[in-house]
């Protein structure tokens, strides 16, 4: 009964959950704000991201408009939680673009708009959410979401796992560097999950079901994973105890994916 009490707490911590308003980050933030964190969630999709923090309110949660390929709206989230919360413990990178497209096919302009979404914006929070941490003397920590596709190859899919591989290896690097400060940097990388970004790819492909079959086929455990399970591998890498040990890590949250 104490483990759970001791779990339950992140009282009095601030977090910006970065895509927060749907999918994975939707349940990123609906745990943190659960476990008692004031959660910022910070997303383009504004009519997402504001029911969201309403239904979030008695858990205090503020949504922050931010297309997270601009430095300009990044600045403002920093600033915005800086001015209503005083400070910033916690930042989750979890905004990402995912582009299926083989290396032939795949444009100039593409493949920097996914690592604009994918790794110019990590590094710009990073940087940003640092500099606030050690300006406040905040042992805080960062979350970067990385993915299997930084780990094995497919014949599509290029720019994402450039841009996937190339969070990993920042996540090492800005762990190194920030370590000093007593601020930790780790990384999760969830495996196919079950999301509305996942359909949606699968649609793409013009026959949605026999793509969500051939995705399951993938899956040494026969099932897709659970946003709240991803969840579940951000909150244990934000927290001050169980986690303290770990640093520039990317625990492969993959239902065995890459392992077979």
């Amino acid at each position: 009964m104490k483990r759970k009490e001791k779990m339950k707490t992140l009282q009095g911590k601030t977090a910006i959950v970065t895509g927060g308003a749907k999918g994975i980050g939707e349940a990123v933030a609906r745990r943190l704000a659960a476990d008692g964190a004031f959660v910022i969630i910070a997303d383009r999709d504004a009519d997402a991201g504001k029911k969201l923090a309403r239904e979030l309110t008695e858990k205090q949660a503020l949504f922050a408009e931010c297309d997270v390929r601009r430095e300009e709206d990044i600045l403002r989230v920093i600033e915005t939680a800086e001015q209503i919360a005083g400070q910033i413990d916690i930042i989750v990178n979890d905004a990402a673009l995912q582009l299926n497209k083989p290396l032939l096919e795949t444009s100039a302009e593409e493949f920097d708009n996914v690592m604009n979404t994918n790794v110019r914006s990590a590094f710009l929070f990073l940087r940003e959410g640092a500099k606030h941490m050690i300006a406040h003397d905040v042992r805080g920590v960062f979350v970067n979401f990385s993915s299997t596709f930084a780990v094995v190859g497919s014949p599509g899919y290029l720019a994402y796992h450039a841009s996937k591989g190339a969070v990993d290896s920042m996540t090492r690097a800005a762990a190194i560097a920030l370590l000093p400060y007593g601020i930790r940097v780790n990384a999760v990388a969830p495996g196919t999950t079950d999301t509305p970004g996942l359909h949606d790819g699968a649609r793409d492909t013009g026959d949605e079901k026999r793509a969500m079959q051939s995705f399951l086929e993938l899956q040494p455990m026969k099932r897709f994973g659970r946003p709240e399970e991803i969840a579940g591998v951000v909150r244990f890498l934000v927290d001050d105890d169980d986690s303290a040990y770990l640093c520039g890590a990317t625990i492969l949250a993959d239902g065995g994916y890459t392992i077979v």
